[in-house]
């Protein structure tokens, strides 16, 4: 990135530092709870947010988006977090007293741990669909290694590593695998909670890494800042185009700058098209009350929600996060101002 590029993005959120700002009669605290998927980010926000105000304190628990949904649903928090958008019939269970705000957006890559294989290792769809689907039993399986001559694969069964928890992460990851497989979508379907073939199962992104750090032939899927800050190696996905994608904030940031927010901002990238976009990006939500029971709480919500739409995306790829566009985030703080 250009210094004018970061100077660009900065200056503009210099600008909503003073509203980021809460000044309250007294000390407050806010709970949201939902995805691991952006956890790591929205810790870091709570922290730095905290030091700019004392007075508000920021709690937030990665219990996955399933279970983040249903804590905001039933009034159990103040803001949710989900990586899928809510469906019509939750948002109506929330009495449409609901806003979805795009806070950040990442990648879902599939992460492997194949001794021997350090890195490079390809995967196209027919073979990593196989692999999810329990017909590709081998890592030495013909359909894996015609992409990979130059590895040296071993005759070593494949673990899938999957999800055991209502995960956004696996509704964005099951769409996509249904979107180019229908025999996938005959057997498995998508959702936060699926039922695998085979494999074993992790709760949350962190379980998922850990399952497939300990397990020799294991490959499972988590989100991109996960497997970087773990040390992981990451397979190359083929495309819509054909193209083999290595996952990265540049290729995961080209399969979001084609995407058009609606009003209601609920986009899914099932299969993006751009011959140089990573197959696997999306939105991660956050859920704020359209009016809040205090003027306070709505008032720390926002400054806390603005903070990270601003301030907070700046160190969004040094946790392995896609910054979001800056015309989606104008569009966000708009939607924003309306909660009271």
């Amino acid at each position: 990135m250009t210094l004018p590029t970061i100077l660009t993005r900065i200056i503009p959120a210099a600008a909503f530092l003073a509203s980021s700002v809460v000044s309250l009669n007294a000390a407050i605290t806010i709970n949201g709870s939902g995805a691991t998927f952006p956890a790591p980010l929205y810790l870091r926000w709570a922290s730095d947010f905290k030091k700019a105000n004392p007075d508000t304190t920021v709690n937030y628990q990665g219990v996955g988006s399933g279970a983040g949904v249903k804590d905001f649903v039933a009034g159990l928090t103040d803001f949710g977090a989900s990586d899928v958008a809510m469906s019509d019939d939750e948002i109506a269970k929330a009495g449409g007293n609901v806003l979805l705000l795009p806070a950040t957006a990442g990648t879902i890559v599939l992460a492997y741990n194949v001794p021997g294989v350090q890195g490079g290792l390809k995967l196209s769809r027919d073979a990593y669909i196989g692999i999810l689907l329990g017909t590709v039993k081998s890592w030495n399986d013909p359909l894996i290694a015609k992409n990979n001559p130059e590895l040296k694969l071993p005759d070593l069964p494949v673990t899938v590593v999957a999800r055991s928890d209502g995960s956004g992460t696996t509704a964005v990851f099951t769409a996509h695998l249904d979107a180019v497989s229908a025999d996938f979508k005959t057997k498995v379907g998508s959702g936060k909670s699926v039922q695998w073939p085979v494999g074993v199962a992790g709760k949350g992104n962190d379980g998922v890494t850990a399952l497939i750090k300990q397990t020799p032939g294991a490959l499972g899927y988590v989100e991109f800042g996960y497997a970087v800050h773990n040390a992981m190696a990451m397979a190359s996905l083929q495309n819509k185009s054909g193209n083999f994608i290595v996952p990265t904030i540049e290729s995961g940031a080209a399969t979001l700058a084609s995407v058009n927010l609606p009003e209601n901002f609920r986009a899914f990238i099932t299969d993006p098209e751009g011959a140089q976009d990573y197959p696997i990006a999306t939105f991660t939500w956050l859920l704020v009350k359209k009016a809040y029971p205090s003027a306070d709480k709505a008032a720390a919500v926002k400054a806390f929600v603005k903070y990270g739409l601003t301030t907070g995306q700046s160190v969004a790829p040094e946790l392995g996060y896609i910054t979001l566009p800056d015309s989606v985030v104008t569009k966000v703080l708009a939607a924003l101002e309306s909660v009271k």
